[in-house]
């Protein structure tokens, strides 16, 4: 397993130019990047299934260059963190868990919170379990309730026959199927994704055994059944975001056919009528591939508008 930035490989390390750190959490080794000043206002950037914090690589710069903070974690089960090989340990609850031991570790405060994928349900159950550290918060690609679900994850062909028991550890662990092929579905410049990004993606997950939580994350995405294993966080969720008063915005891909704007982003401006945005950009599910640096640049402004910024 690749231990630190600096063993990736070098068409990889260039565009992803940052120093390794690394925390426990609740026993688990977390990689992370910490850049920019330290007591500037910190911007938590949380990524999700398959992903790891090389997503954001287009992102981070802006954000560095409008003087502010930028910490970008690793979940555990990907990237450069430690990947358990044992799917008991990749819980909503656990994956939670790991991000509010980083915020404490850190110590991190008046944190602006941005969301996308996975990092939605574990970023914002973080917020809901320390508000007194976080300013404001973002939203791309993303949701946390019951109802509605995507209409892309109820379809038997291809997400629920990808994840199902034999299925989806043959597909997703044995053979890559989602940093490689699946993500490439996800973006509009595929050319370009292959050319800079899938190398990045594949990686860090070169052994089968190591990418266990691509297969099983999915099966904690509620879909309205009696067996939803995560339907109590969700509700959980729902009613804790809409109490949110925060400072908030939306971004997504006005592509997107994961979580489609029309009802996902609409959702979120629903439960924070007082909500930015939304704000579209080209990109499907995975738009930080499309529109890296445009999305830095709506968060600098976003960030520099907060009560107490000096702007």
């Amino acid at each position: 397993m690749t231990a630190t930035l600096d063993e990736l490989p070098p068409a990889v390390r260039t565009r992803y130019p940052y120093r390794s750190r690394f925390a426990r959490v609740n026993g688990r080794r977390m990689h992370y990047i910490d850049e920019g000043p330290p007591d500037a206002p910190p911007v938590l950037l949380l990524h999700g299934n398959p992903t790891w914090g090389f997503l954001w690589r287009d992102t981070v710069a802006p954000l560095l260059a409008a003087g502010l903070r930028v910490v970008v974690p690793d979940q555990i089960g990907f990237g450069l963190s430690e990947k358990p090989h044992s799917p008991a340990a990749h819980t909503l609850d656990n994956h939670t868990a790991n991000l509010v031991a980083l915020l404490d570790e850190l110590d991190l405060r008046e944190v602006t919170f941005v969301c996308h994928d996975w990092g939605g349900p574990t970023g914002l159950g973080a917020l809901l379990t320390r508000p007194q550290r976080a300013a404001a918060v973002a939203v791309m690609s993303t949701w946390a309730w019951l109802d509605p679900s995507s209409s892309f994850h109820q379809a038997i062909s291809p997400w629920r026959t990808m994840h199902a028991p034999l299925v989806g550890p043959y597909l997703l662990g044995t053979h890559a199927a989602m940093p490689g092929r699946g993500m490439y579905l996800s973006v509009v410049d595929r050319p370009g994704f292959v050319g800079r990004g899938r190398d990045g993606f594949t990686s860090v997950l070169p052994d089968p055994d190591d990418r266990v939580l691509t297969w099983t994350w999915p099966r904690s995405i509620p879909l309205g059944h009696p067996s939803d294993i995560t339907a109590e966080r969700f509700a959980w969720l729902e009613d804790g975001v809409r109490g949110l008063e925060l400072p908030a915005t939306v971004i997504w891909g006005r592509e997107d056919d994961v979580f489609p704007p029309d009802v996902f982003a609409a959702r979120w401006h629903e439960i924070w009528p007082h909500a930015e945005g939304t704000h579209l950009v080209t990109g499907r599910h995975f738009l930080q591939e499309d529109s890296g640096a445009a999305i830095g640049d709506l968060l600098a402004d976003f960030v520099g508008g907060l009560p107490g910024s000096g702007r």
